[in-house]
């Protein structure tokens, strides 16, 4: 059986791919080794699919530290405003909730999967599940088929590899691509993982002294040897059994691993800014004045409003003050040696959990080797790559979809004009 375009990945940006090549009066196959399509979009957004972001180009593309301007020409041709009408024209209306993330109105991500499938099947693309491919098959530089691991041959002008990169492997991303990718001449950049909680193995990580607290709105920094910030996310946190999580960390998480590369590091130190919205003067006047109002009440109590407890409590204790003490005693040299504590207080981390813990993979084919406006491979007529395959990678918030449903879409598109004209 022969095919126009092959689509090698049933995620967000190999379904895009098959509509798009469908929508150009390709004959398209789509082939996933799993059993189900959709799989890693069916739990994103925490099972809602937050679907892209609403944001200006300008700002999507900083939220894509991983190679976003290579995405600037994709965008020229389809954009997070075309992505929101695609949705609505399948059916799916959207709503934007805070930093412009869109989701289903239904909060339902099988919805959208849903609407996906249906359009595939009204394009009539053939679709293979529980089908695993062996390989890309090329020939004189460019593609001729793929070949399943059951032995099977099928023949195809074009081959879009979709396949994701190593991270959430329970979808079916174990990083197949690459070697496919290789072989037609391609570089695969370090990979690492991003979007991942961070370790540590300070003493109050492993006593458990913050296990489980949740900082709200707090700046938190990776800083480089010199003791500079690499990057500042303000946002919420969490302390974990092995380090912490939560979305500054995850957004932090790719910058310790580079640190940890670059500068051959065994730790990182990170800094905690508690209450970013006051600076230290202001926070010594205000937390002076309520000791001075309140000068027979513990200490404890007076400042209860200021911090979660068991975070106050343990920033008192590393200042050095007793938390039963009166306002009164407590020497100015004290409140200052606390407000450092509040607002910089550093700690050392170790590394991330694994690539298959994170909720993206760092690294991939190198976007140095592809046709930014096509997605078509610069070595090997017919290929093209589009998501997570790709070194590309950004921050949680519908900005990888949005990467993944961009480059699938001109990934689908441009394959199946190839393949009619050639």
């Amino acid at each position: 059986m022969e095919f126009d375009v092959i689509v090698i990945g049933g995620g967000p940006s190999g379904l895009m791919s098959a509509i798009a090549a469908g929508e150009k009066g390709a004959r398209v196959l789509l082939i996933d080794k799993g059993q189900k399509l959709g799989r890693k979009l069916a739990i994103s957004g925490g099972g809602r699919c937050n679907v892209t972001n609403r944001l200006p180009i300008d700002e999507i593309v900083k939220h894509i530290p991983g190679n976003g301007r290579f995405l600037y020409s994709a965008f020229s041709e389809f954009n997070n405003e075309d992505i929101i009408r695609f949705f609505e024209n399948l059916g799916i209306s959207l709503k934007e909730e805070d930093h412009g993330r869109m989701f289903p109105i239904t909060d339902k991500a099988q919805n959208v999967v849903d609407a996906l499938i249906d359009r595939l099947h009204d394009l009539k693309v053939t679709i293979y599940t529980n089908s695993p491919v062996k390989e890309v098959v090329y020939e004189d530089g460019r593609v001729i088929g793929v070949e399943l691991k059951d032995g099977q041959k099928i023949a195809a002008k074009a081959a879009v590899i979709a396949v994701g990169g190593k991270s959430v492997p329970h979808t079916g991303s174990t990083g197949d691509g690459y070697a496919w990718a290789e072989k037609a001449g391609h570089t695969i950049t370090d990979l690492f993982p991003t979007e991942v909680p961070v370790t540590s193995a300070e003493p109050f990580i492993k006593q458990k002294t913050l296990q489980g607290l949740s900082l709200q709105n707090v700046a938190l920094s990776v800083l480089n040897p010199k003791g500079k910030p690499l990057i500042t996310h303000q946002m919420d946190m969490i302390f974990t059994h092995f380090g912490i999580s939560g979305p500054a960390v995850l957004r932090c998480s790719q910058f310790v691993v580079k640190a940890m590369k670059k500068w051959s590091l065994s730790s990182v130190t990170m800094k905690l800014d508690a209450l970013p919205g006051q600076n230290k003067e202001e926070l010594f006047q205000s937390i002076f004045k309520m000791l001075k109002d309140e000068p027979k009440k513990a200490v404890k109590n007076t400042l209860k409003s200021l911090l979660p407890e068991r975070y106050l409590h343990f920033l008192l204790e590393r200042a050095g003050i007793d938390l039963q003490a009166q306002g009164t005693v407590v020497s100015h040299e004290k409140i200052r040696s606390f407000v450092n504590e509040i607002k910089e207080f550093t700690f050392q981390v170790n590394g991330t959990l694994s690539l298959e813990k994170a909720f993206v993979t760092g690294g991939g084919v190198s976007v140095k080797e592809i046709h930014p406006k096509e997605m078509s491979s610069k070595f090997t007529d017919g290929l093209y790559f589009c998501g997570e395959v790709l070194d590309i990678h950004g921050y949680t918030g519908g900005y990888n979809i949005t990467s993944a449903l961009v480059t699938g879409r001109l990934a689908g598109l441009n394959a199946a004009l190839y393949s009619k004209s050639h």
